[in-house]
Formats: structure tokens, C-alpha cells, sequence
């Protein structure tokens, strides 16, 4: 049989389709899902890649939280919640800084770049910001990749 006949029947291989990563974000309920939803309601484009768990507070997200979903597939995290001295928790705002200061030398354990982990303080207002943010961190993790972890799951 003819080699060149051999290769064009071979099935081609599918076109490899763009990476879309898959993002968890923790959000204030008293302000960045407020904001959240003011985006959606405005109708500010967002790319439909981020998967909202609202909290109470930013103050309640517990490291491991963060870590299963980084290990469970997530391609990032994003933990985003009042301004700081804004906090209807008085201080929730600034426990989620200490703990995700924190949360950045676990990730070097696990071999997780930091920048899949990104907080922010959006309020209550604005939408806008929260689309960018949105929109921004997708692009940034877009240029990373898959993270490595995919697949994996802590029980």
C-alpha cells in the first residue's frame, strides 16, 4: 500500500478548541454580588465562565474552600468582597486579606501559581467593576492555562 494513499486516509485530528477556564468566586453577598447582579442587570458584558458561591462575608471563606476548588478543577478562585472599612461584618474584609496572604505560601506547596488566586474589594455600586474584574482575571488565566491540578480531589 502506498504511503502517501495511507496518510489521507487517516482520520484527521480534531481542531484543538481555545482554553475556557472555570473560575470560583467567593463574593460578599452585601456587596459584590450586589454588584454582580447589577451587572447582569445593566447588562454589562461578562464572559459567562465564573461560577458565584455567596457568602455572608469574605471573612467566612475558609482556606480550604480555596484549595478544593483549585484542586477539584477550578482554573482560579477569586474572593471578592467589600472595601475595606466598609465590612457589615466590621472586619470580615480584613480576616479575607490575612487569610489569603496565607493562602499564597500554601499554594507554592501545592505547586499553584498565586495568580490563581486574586482578591479584590468591589462595592455594592459597582457593577462595572465587577465586569472588568470578571473580564480581566478570565484573559489572565486564559494566558496561563489549564491549571495542573484538574482532576484531582481532596476528600
Amino acid at each position: 500500500m502506498d504511503t502517501a494513499v495511507a496518510e489521507e486516509e487517516a482520520p484527521q485530528a480534531p481542531a484543538t478548541e481555545a482554553f475556557e477556564p472555570t473560575i470560583v468566586a467567593f463574593v460578599c453577598n452585601w456587596c459584590t454580588y450586589t454588584a454582580a447582579d447589577l451587572a447582569g442587570t445593566s447588562r454589562l458584558v461578562q464572559r459567562p465562565n465564573v461560577r458565584l458561591v455567596r457568602m455572608m462575608c469574605t471573612g467566612m471563606v475558609d482556606p480550604k474552600y480555596v484549595i478544593k476548588a483549585l484542586l477539584g478543577g477550578a482554573d482560579a478562585v477569586l474572593i471578592s468582597g467589600c472595601h475595606p472599612g466598609d465590612c457589615h461584618y466590621i472586619n470580615g474584609n480584613y480576616k479575607a486579606r490575612r487569610r489569603v496572604k496565607l493562602l499564597n505560601d500554601i499554594l507554592d506547596q501545592f505547586g499553584i501559581d498565586r495568580r490563581r488566586l486574586k482578591l479584590t474589594w468591589v462595592g455594592a455600586s459597582e457593577g462595572n467593576e465587577f465586569a472588568e474584574t470578571v473580564n480581566d482575571l478570565i484573559e489572565e488565566i486564559r494566558e496561563l492555562g489549564p491549571i495542573e491540578t484538574r482532576d484531582m480531589m481532596v476528600l
